[in-house]
């Protein structure tokens, strides 16, 4: 939830004007706020933050809709003695890029996000630890492969694009061995693993030129920020590519790929921005196996962005409710149930299984602009309720999107008038 506020602001950023201009800046401050007030609600005290509510396990044993659901409402949180570093880093990055959004709008809003991010930010610096290693309960379906270190540096990134000011940076440089900003070269990005967005938003400031004194540390970060965009691009060489399947999808794991494709698709565009904003003639990208120039990331980023939307061999949309063809029966328990307006009499746990999730049929709501797993690495999607790794949704797949969608859509126009 907070990496999806996060990104949802960092495309809110970048994409500003083309937002507006598409008539969806107001919804995109709605769907900010609505994560960023329950993330200061869950920050209680300056070392306490709420972490989790349900408990996994007693959640899928049962299908029901949410308004029927008497599963247990456990919260569990992370304090002094049970750290969370991972989780409160990325809060404070996702308070902290949204603190932004909201500067000019709302400026005592965004004021108090900053408060929350800072503090959150010292907190997870202060007492180290994975989030996981405390909350037994978010083991099984939240793990932190990547640990801590990255969350604390993408935090940090972010408080001082927010604030301005240098003990942030100084901290990203300090820190950047230590935590594997500069050593880790990764070929995904996700809500776990963060080192390739962290490492741009670090290239970014190099390519700004405000900050000389830090240029070696800031260039190894660079050096691996390009190992993600070359490795997307196929020309990383012996270094290492992302597969790609033979209709051109990027392809990670199969379970939620899309993930990486919306992942990547959004860092390329946002990279190609900087490369042209820096000034650079040209603006190009140096791989292993040749230059890449700025429009080539944003071309392989249209690209998987048009695969998302049925330019694909099965010719799928992947947004659900966009196009003739899209996903009817996702993985979802309020989506696949009807609705309690159509039928408010209380349907079990074990009658949600019985009467819904084993339908053939589609799902009588549709979760208009999720967008789902997505298929495998043979270009394959089944539609089916019980394919969870392709047909469940996630927030953090779409959030990315948003900004893209709003950016290609202007393109579009300005295209059909000339």
């Amino acid at each position: 939830m907070a990496f999806t506020v996060t990104m949802l602001s960092w495309s809110a950023m970048e994409f500003a004007d083309d937002i507006t201009a598409a008539g969806e800046w107001r919804h995109v401050l709605e769907a900010i706020k609505w994560g960023t007030d329950y993330f200061v609600k869950a920050h209680t005290e300056p070392y306490v933050l709420w972490a989790e509510v349900g408990d996994g396990d007693t959640d899928h044993y049962c299908w029901q809709r949410p308004e029927d659901m008497t599963t247990s409402r456990q919260a569990y949180k992370v304090d002094r003695d049970n750290p969370g570093s991972d989780l409160v880093g990325e809060t404070a990055a996702a308070l902290a890029a949204a603190s932004m959004v909201f500067r000019r709008s709302n400026p005592h809003y965004a004021q108090v996000l900053l408060h929350h991010a800072e503090q959150l930010f010292e907190f997870g610096d202060k007492y180290r630890g994975k989030y996981d290693s405390s909350i037994g309960e978010a083991y099984s379906y939240y793990a932190s492969v990547s640990g801590y270190g990255d969350e604390i540096l993408w935090a940090a990134l972010w408080l001082h694009r927010a604030t301005g000011k240098a003990s942030y940076l100084d901290y990203a440089v300090d820190m950047a061995d230590e935590f594997g900003g500069t050593t880790w070269a990764i070929t995904e990005f996700s809500w776990d693993v963060k080192y390739a967005g962290l490492q741009i938003l670090a290239t970014k400031v190099l390519l700004e030129g405000k900050h000389p004194e830090y240029k070696a540390t800031l260039e190894k970060y660079k050096a691996k920020a390009e190992h993600y965009l070359c490795a997307c691009l196929n020309k990383n060489g012996d270094a290492g590519n992302v597969n790609r399947t033979a209709g051109g999808m990027l392809f990670v794991r199969q379970w939620n790929n899309m993930q990486y494709v919306t992942n990547a698709a959004f860092l390329l565009t946002v990279y190609s921005r900087y490369l042209t904003s820096a000034g650079q003639e040209p603006p190009v990208l140096q791989c292993p196996d040749g230059p890449a120039h700025a429009d080539e990331l944003r071309s392989l980023a249209r690209a998987q962005t048009d695969y998302v939307l049925g330019a694909n061999p099965a010719g799928v949309s992947y947004l659900v409710g966009y196009g003739q063809r899209f996903p009817r029966r996702m993985h979802h328990r309020g989506a696949s149930i009807v609705s309690h307006r159509g039928d408010g009499r209380f349907i079990g746990c074990m009658q949600g299984y019985d009467n819904w999730f084993l339908r053939r049929g589609a799902n009588p709501n549709v979760v208009i602009g999720a967008i789902v797993g997505g298929p495998d690495h043979l270009d394959r999607f089944r539609d089916r309720r019980d394919n969870y790794m392709q047909t469940e949704a996630c927030t953090y797949n779409t959030a990315l999107m948003v900004g893209i969608f709003a950016h290609l859509h202007g393109e579009t126009a300005i295209t059909k008038k000339s």
